[in-house]
C-alpha cells in the first residue's frame, strides 16, 4: 500500500476546510441570518461580551463586562433567567422566522425576541453594541431597531438605557433582582418609575411593597429630592423626561470609557458599581436605602438584621433556616420557622403549660403592628396569649400595648444603648423556652470548667512564651522584609538618633482589639475597618486593618507608612506603628476620643459642641498642617484628600490631619506635576485636577477652602442641594455673598455668638481658595496671614470654581459619597482612574 501523501487531496482538504470556516466566521459583534452561537463562541463590542455562561450546572444566554470573570456583578442582562438550559454545547441562539431564538439541546425555543413583523429572517441581525445593548435591526437601517435588549432590562440599568414606561407600545422597564448570586431567576426585588405619577422611582418587595423612593424630580435642578447626591456626582450625568409618549429616567457618563452599571441586587438594593481597574472587582459608589437592615423582608420571616454583627441575617431565638442552603447564598427571603410547633393554649402537652414568651431586649418593632388600649403589661401578655395568631408583643405603657398577627417582619438587633430599641416577647411553645434556659444554664457550668482548665494551662503556656516569643519575632521579621519593610526610622533621616517605629505583633493586635470584634469598631474607610484598641499599658488607639475587599493594598499601605513616619507636627496624626504579619497589614494610630470633624460638624445633634472660638481654632490648626507638609517638612507634601471626614480631633478639639494614603511626594524644587490616575474626593477636588490629572499645592489649597466653608456654614459640600442655580456649597455662599447676605452662610447655631467680622473674613478667605484658575488661588502662607491678622486687606475674589452647572467636571471624581460619618475617621480614599 502506497503511504505517500497525495499533494492534491491535501490541497482539497485544505480549501474544504477554509469553506468550512469562511461559513461559520462572523463579524466578533454580529450573528446574521445563516450564524449561530453556541458553547463557548461569543460575540464581543467594546466593553461588553454576548455568549454562553454557567452557574450551578445551568447555562444562560447573557451580556457581561469583557475582560472580567463572568459572576452576578459583571452579568448585565440575561436572556433566559428563567429558563437555564442544561447544555450550551448542544443549544443554539440564532435567527429564525426574523426573531432572535435560543433553542435548547431538543432544539425547543426557550427564549425569543418575539416579533410578530413579517421581516424575514434574512433580512435581519442582531448586533451587540459598544453600550452593550443587543439589538435586533434590519440589514439596511443602522439606527432603527426591531428589538433592543435595553427595552427588555433584567437586573442591571446600563448608560442609555431607560427606566419608565412608554404609553405608545406600552412598554415598561423595570429592574429585577436575581434570586441569589448564583440564580438570576427573578427575585423579590425591583427598581420602577412609580406609576401613580409622583415622578420618582421607587423599589418594591414582591411587586406590591414600596420599601423606598428616590423623592420626587426637581427640573430645574436635575435631581430628586430624596438623593441630593446626584448634583455633585462628576461621574454620572442623570435626566428625566415626562411627556405625553411617557415617563423614563436614563443617565450617561461623564466619562465614556468608564464601565459604570447599575445593579438591583439581590439584597434589595439599588447599587451603582464602576470599574477603576479592569481586573479588579467594580467599587460600589452608592447604595440606597443606605442601609441594608432598611430593606423590606431583607431577613424573611423570624429573621432579625443586625449590620454590626458578621452576619447580616440569623433566625430569632427558638427558631431555624428553612433552606440552610440559601442562607448560604446570601438569600434569606425564605426566612425562618419554628423548632418547636406552638402549643396554643392546648394545656395536655407533657409539659402541662401554655406557650410563653422569650423577652428580647433592644430590638426594633417588627412590621404591621396592631395598637391596643390596656391597663397593664400582664393584660397586654394575655390578649396575645388567647390568640393563636399572635406571635409576639410590646408593652410599654397602659396606651402602648402593641400585637403582631402572623410572621415577624423587618425586626433588627440593636446596640444595648440604642435609644430606638425596646422590648419584644417573643411567642415559643414552652419546651422551647424550658430548653433555651437550660440550655444557657448548661453553658455557664461549662464555661466555669472551661475556665478551671484554662488557668491550669496558663501556667504550661507561660513556660513557652519566650520561646514563641522569639519564633514570633522572627517571623513577623521576615514578613517585614518580604513587604520591603523591617524598620521604619523617622527623625534626622538615616542617622543614629533617628527612632525606630514600633512593629507590633498580631497577637498583640488581637488583644487590643478583642479579635477585631464588632463592639470595637470604629467604622469603615477604603482602605478598610478601624478599630479601637486597648495596648497593655492601658493606651488606647485606633487600629487601621487592610480589608481584602479593598481596591487598596501594598502601595498605599507603603505610601502611609514612610510619610507619616516622616512627618511631626501637632496638626498631624501620629502613626504609633504597624503590623505586618500573616498577610496582614496594619496602622496603628494615636486614638482620636472626638472622632473626626465631619461627625461633629454635620450632626444637628452634636454640632452646638462647636461654637465659634473651637471653629476657628480649628481653621487655623488645619491651615498650619497644609502649610507644614508643603513648605515645611522634610519632605514637600501634596495631600490631595483633605476633607472633614480626614481632619480628626483630639481630647481639646486640636485638629489632626489623617488619611497620607492618595499624598504625593514633590522633589524640593519642584512645583506641579501630572497623573493619569485622578484620587481624592469629588466635591473637594480643584478643576484643573478633577478634568486634567493636573496637580500642584493649589489642589490642597481649593480643598482647604471647600473645608473652610463647610466649618463656618456647618453644611456639607457632598449633599448640597438646596439652591436650584448652585450645584454646589461654594455656588450657594457665592449668590448670598454678592446680594450682600454674607451672615445668612454663617452656621445658625453660631451667628449671632461669632464675631461678624472674623466670621466673613473666613467666608472671604474661603473664596479666594475654590477659585477656579490655581494661578487666583493663594498659597497656604498667605491663608495664614489673611486669617490672623486683622489689619489684612484681602483681595476681591473671582466666582468660584463649580458654582454653576456650566462649568461642572465631565470626568470620574473619585470616592464614594460618604454615606455615614467617620468614626476616629482613619481612611483612604478610593482611587479614581481618569
Amino acid at each position: 500500500m502506497d503511504t505517500k501523501t497525495n499533494p492534491m487531496l491535501v490541497f482539497i482538504v485544505v480549501l474544504l476546510c477554509l469553506f468550512r470556516e469562511s461559513r461559520i466566521s462572523f463579524a466578533a459583534d454580529t450573528i446574521t441570518a445563516n450564524q449561530s452561537l453556541s458553547g463557548d463562541q461569543t460575540i464581543v463590542s467594546g466593553d461588553f461580551e454576548l455568549g454562553f455562561f454557567e452557574l450551578d450546572g445551568r447555562h444562560y444566554i447573557g451580556t457581561w463586562c469583557s475582560y472580567r470573570v463572568v459572576s452576578a456583578s459583571t452579568i448585565v442582562w440575561v436572556a433566559n433567567r428563567e429558563k437555564p438550559i442544561s447544555d450550551r454545547f448542544s443549544s443554539v441562539l440564532n435567527i429564525s422566522d426574523g426573531n432572535l431564538v435560543l433553542f435548547n439541546e431538543a432544539k425547543t425555543p426557550v427564549w425569543s425576541t418575539q416579533l410578530t413583523s413579517t421581516t424575514t429572517s434574512a433580512s435581519v441581525q442582531a448586533v451587540l453594541l459598544d453600550s452593550g445593548n443587543l439589538v435586533l435591526r434590519a440589514h439596511s437601517s443602522s439606527s432603527e431597531f426591531l428589538w433592543q435588549s435595553f427595552d427588555h432590562p433584567t437586573h442591571a440599568w446600563l448608560p442609555g438605557a431607560k427606566i419608565g414606561f412608554n404609553n405608545i407600545t406600552k412598554q415598561t422597564q423595570i429592574l429585577t433582582s436575581w434570586k441569589n448570586s448564583r440564580d438570576p431567576a427573578p427575585g423579590l426585588y425591583s427598581c420602577k418609575l412609580d406609576p401613580n405619577g409622583s415622578n420618582s422611582y421607587i423599589l418594591q418587595w414582591n411587586r406590591s411593597k414600596q420599601y423606598w423612593t428616590s423623592g420626587s424630580w426637581n427640573a430645574s435642578s436635575n435631581i430628586f429630592s430624596l438623593f441630593p447626591e446626584m448634583r455633585l456626582n462628576y461621574v454620572y450625568n442623570y435626566s428625566f423626561v415626562s411627556n405625553e409618549n411617557g415617563s423614563y429616567f436614563t443617565y450617561s457618563l461623564y466619562d465614556p470609557k468608564k464601565v459604570s452599571p447599575f445593579m438591583m441586587s439581590a439584597s434589595g438594593q439599588i447599587q451603582q458599581l464602576i470599574w477603576f481597574t479592569p481586573s479588579l472587582p467594580p467599587k460600589l459608589l452608592t447604595s440606597r436605602p443606605r442601609q441594608q437592615c432598611a430593606v423590606h423582608a431583607i431577613c424573611g420571616a423570624f429573621g432579625s438584621c443586625n449590620e454590626k454583627s458578621g452576619v447580616l441575617c440569623n433566625c430569632l431565638m427558638g427558631f431555624e433556616q428553612k433552606s440552610p442552603r440559601d442562607w448560604v447564598l446570601q438569600d434569606y427571603s425564605g426566612g425562618c420557622q419554628r423548632k418547636t410547633n406552638l402549643q396554643c393554649g392546648n394545656s395536655t402537652s407533657v409539659i402541662g403549660t401554655k406557650d410563653q414568651f422569650l423577652e428580647m431586649h433592644s430590638m426594633s418593632m417588627p412590621e404591621n403592628e396592631l395598637h391596643v388600649k390596656v391597663g397593664s403589661a400582664k393584660k397586654c401578655e394575655s390578649i396575645c396569649l388567647n390568640n393563636c395568631a399572635c406571635t409576639a408583643y410590646a408593652y410599654e405603657s397602659s396606651t402602648a400595648c402593641s400585637i403582631w398577627i402572623g410572621d415577624l417582619l423587618g425586626v433588627q438587633e440593636l446596640a444595648a444603648d440604642d435609644a430606638g430599641g425596646r422590648t419584644l416577647y417573643i411567642r415559643l411553645a414552652a419546651s422551647e423556652l424550658m430548653y433555651l434556659k437550660n440550655g444557657k444554664g448548661d453553658a455557664d457550668k461549662r464555661s466555669l470548667k472551661i475556665a478551671m482548665v484554662s488557668a491550669a494551662a496558663e501556667l504550661l503556656t507561660i513556660i513557652f512564651c519566650y520561646f514563641l516569643w522569639k519564633k514570633r519575632l522572627g517571623k513577623q521579621r521576615k514578613q517585614g522584609r518580604k513587604y520591603g519593610v523591617t524598620k521604619i526610622n523617622y527623625g534626622a533621616g538615616g542617622g543614629k538618633n533617628d527612632t525606630e517605629l514600633p512593629l507590633f505583633g498580631l497577637k498583640s493586635i488581637l488583644d487590643a482589639t478583642n479579635n477585631f470584634s464588632e463592639a470595637n469598631k470604629l467604622g469603615e474607610g477604603g482602605f478598610g475597618p478601624v478599630y479601637k484598641g486597648i495596648l497593655p499599658e492601658n493606651q488606647e488607639v485606633a487600629i487601621k486593618r487592610l480589608s481584602k475587599m479593598s481596591g487598596q493594598g501594598h502601595e498605599e499601605f507603603m505610601n502611609e507608612l514612610n510619610l507619616i513616619a516622616k512627618l511631626q507636627h501637632t496638626n498631624l496624626v501620629r502613626l504609633l506603628g504597624c503590623c505586618i504579619e500573616e498577610e496582614e497589614l496594619i496602622l496603628i494610630y494615636e486614638f482620636m476620643p472626638n472622632r473626626s470633624l465631619d461627625k461633629l460638624l454635620f450632626d444637628p445633634s452634636e454640632n452646638a459642641e462647636l461654637d465659634w472660638g473651637k471653629r476657628f481654632r480649628i481653621i487655623e490648626g488645619i491651615a498650619q498642617g497644609v502649610l507644614y507638609i508643603h513648605k515645611y517638612s522634610r519632605l514637600k507634601i501634596i495631600h490631595r484628600d483633605l476633607k472633614a471626614s480626614n481632619v480628626l480631633l483630639d481630647g481639646a478639639m486640636h485638629p489632626k490631619i489623617s488619611d497620607f494614603g492618595m499624598a504625593k511626594i514633590f522633589e524640593t524644587n519642584q512645583t506641579e506635576a501630572n497623573t493619569n490616575r485622578v484620587v481624592g474626593t469629588y466635591g473637594y477636588m480643584s478643576p484643573e485636577y478633577a478634568r486634567y490629572g493636573h496637580f500642584s499645592e493649589k489642589v490642597d489649597v481649593f480643598s482647604f477652602g471647600v473645608l473652610l466653608l463647610e466649618i463656618v456654614s456647618g453644611k456639607r459640600n457632598a449633599a448640597f442641594y438646596r439652591f436650584e442655580h448652585s450645584p454646589t456649597l461654594a455656588g450657594w455662599a457665592w449668590e448670598l455673598w454678592k446680594e450682600g447676605r454674607g451672615m445668612e452662610v454663617i452656621d445658625a447655631s453660631v451667628r449671632e455668638t461669632c464675631p461678624p467680622d472674623e466670621a466673613l473674613k473666613c467666608i472671604h478667605v474661603g473664596f479666594l481658595c475654590v477659585q477656579e484658575a490655581p494661578a487666583d488661588r493663594p498659597t497656604m502662607a498667605s491663608v495664614i496671614r489673611m486669617l490672623s491678622n486683622e489689619a489684612t486687606s484681602l483681595p476681591p475674589s473671582k466666582e468660584p470654581a463649580f458654582s454653576t452647572n456650566r462649568n461642572s467636571v465631565p470626568v470620574v471624581g473619585s470616592s464614594q459619597l460618604p454615606a455615614v460619618f467617620s468614626n476616629n475617621g482613619v481612611t483612604i480614599s478610593l482611587p479614581a482612574g481618569r
